[in-house]
């Protein structure tokens, strides 16, 4: 399946979930498939949780020396 498809779907089910049930619920079930999703990444090894931790700006992500302000006289 190509993303393209799978954005269809998942636009379509999103759609008919609104249409049946309302639009919180519908938000609900997206924010449900994507932890799930997020999950199986996880558990399959494709997640990086540092590497994610650090673009989303966590400690640890800079790299060099710290900032030292420099006196008057030295």
């Amino acid at each position: 399946m190509t993303p393209t498809q799978f954005a269809a779907i998942l636009g379509f089910a999103f759609v008919a979930v609104w249409i049946a049930f309302g639009f919180g619920s519908a938000v609900l079930c997206l924010v449900g498939a994507a932890g799930f999703y997020a999950a199986a990444l996880f558990l399959r090894g494709d997640l990086d949780l540092a590497d994610i931790q650090s673009r989303l700006g966590g400690r640890g992500g800079r790299v060099g020396r710290p900032y030292t302000q420099r006196g008057g006289g030295a």
